[in-house]
């Protein structure tokens, strides 16, 4: 096993994997319980939920897609990056897809699995990976430092560090629960901002005191601190049978083979939107924790042919089972920072989701406040990348720095791509430099100007 994941050549050990796989669970082990959440439409008036699948069902097919995601991703591209429901698809396939074109959510799943099969070919033919070696260095590190800064805003804002603002847009959130006009919420939220905050510290004096599983021990010790004061559930049992699969499994063929369904204008843009966030969601995910685990090549990512056929073949297994669209993890991160460098750690991160199943009431105590510490810490990481950006070269600097901060600010990897791919072009023709320009680059300026004129939602 060890030579098959090329351990000494990448300098790394079991111990390290396995801890790294575990990590990159804890730090996604929410979507277990989010996922199902959006998809059954939960947060919906209970006339609207007829029109959702279960949640039970979502739920395993949940655990099971991030399963089987992350285990292609391990055995087949030897990468430590895991893959589960993306969060902004799943909204977008319950709120806009089912609440406001009102398609049926057996008939959203069948253009989620037409947009994977469309990546299955891209990827199959070389098309897809020709893109990502296209991308110029500057702009692959800033895909990579954006991406920090993406999941750091992830974990301040999932802790209630900050929060939303009418006047400010975000400001900071409560951080004192002792003062008497606060509600039983707020003092709640604000006790779960500061474990966060001790969680963080805790992180980053281990860190500091060079100990390896620095990530991993300070969410363990950060979920113990939470059960002591009570704001993390102590677990009532620890065994449960998994919700049946049957109300969504196959769901997706029940459309899949009728043109008058498929073939409408709707449906067009419905895979149209899951085909281009994914593509460059992933994509952005795929370089950014590649380049943070030290594995790009000549600033091309290694197996990428095989990484991209894994998450395209991860995103139809999961349209079939019953959940949105699978895709590559931004929170494999938190693993890498760990200190994963293979595919085993992948493998450890897929037995989990499969151990999910039945050990779901522990789930309980991973809670935002208990994983935001390593999201942040991990953002650190990743943004140390923007000092190799060449600042002194506007041509090069400005693309890099949109794509750095519209990833947070618009909450989007795939936005903040477009932004520095539309103006990358631009600025090197004006600069004299159009030859410089991988022509790939130019095919895909005018496919983001598409995206944002036509597809955005």
């Amino acid at each position: 096993m060890h030579k098959y994941f090329e351990f000494e050549k990448l300098g790394t050990n079991y111990r390290r994997e396995i801890i790294a796989g575990i990590t990159t669970f804890l730090a996604m082990a929410y979507i277990l319980a989010v996922n199902p959440y959006i998809l059954s439409g939960a947060d919906l008036p209970p006339e609207l939920k007829a029109n959702y699948p279960e949640f039970g069902a979502v739920f395993t097919a949940t655990a099971l897609a991030a399963a089987l995601g992350t285990l292609l991703m391990a055995f087949l591209a030897r990468l430590p990056i895991a893959q589960a429901p993306g969060m902004g698809l799943n909204a977008f396939f319950t709120y806009t897809v089912v609440l406001t074109m009102q398609i049926p959510w057996q008939q959203a799943l069948a253009g989620v699995f037409l947009s994977c099969t469309i990546f299955l070919i891209l990827a199959l033919t070389g098309v897809r990976e020709a893109i990502i070696n296209a991308i110029p260095q500057s702009l692959k590190f800033a895909v990579s430092a954006g991406i920090g800064l993406f999941i750091t805003f992830i974990g301040l804002k999932n802790a209630g560090i900050i929060v939303s603002n009418e006047a400010t847009f975000i400001a900071l959130g409560h951080l004192t629960w002792f003062q008497d006009n606060l509600t039983p919420e707020q003092v709640l939220a604000a006790k779960n901002a500061l474990l966060a905050i001790f969680g963080l510290i805790v992180t980053a004096i281990l860190l500091v005191r060079r100990v390896h599983a620095a990530v991993f021990i300070g969410i363990v010790i950060t979920a113990i601190v939470g059960m002591i004061f009570g704001l993390v559930s102590v677990p009532d049992k620890l065994v449960s049978t998994p919700p049946s699969l049957a109300p969504t499994f196959g769901a997706a063929f029940e459309y899949l083979g009728d043109p008058s369904a498929l073939f409408t204008v709707n449906m067009l843009i419905v895979v149209l939107t899951f085909l281009f966030v994914d593509f460059f969601d992933a994509t952005g995910t795929l370089i950014g924790v590649a380049g943070q685990a030290g594995l790009l090549k000549d600033g091309k990512l290694p197996r990428a042919g095989r990484a991209l056929v894994s998450d395209a073949t991860a995103g139809m297994v999961g349209a079939v089972l019953g959940t949105s669209t699978t895709t590559a993890y931004v929170e494999s991160a938190a693993g890498v920072a760990a200190g994963g460098r293979s595919g085993f750690s992948a493998v450890v991160t897929g037995l989990l989701f499969i151990l999910a199943l039945f050990f779901s009431p522990i789930l309980s105590v991973v809670t935002s406040a208990v994983t935001a510490p390593a999201l942040i810490i991990v953002g650190v990481m990743m943004a140390a990348n923007i000092a190799k950006i060449a600042w002194d070269e506007i041509d090069e600097a400005f693309p890099s720095f949109l794509t750095i901060v519209m990833m947070p600010f618009t909450y989007s990897i795939a936005t903040g791509l477009a932004s520095g791919f539309i103006v990358y072009p631009v600025l090197k023709i004006f600069k004299g430099k159009a030859r410089e320009v991988h022509p790939v680059m130019y095919v895909l300026f005018f496919i983001f100007l598409i995206y944002f004129i036509w597809l955005r939602e």
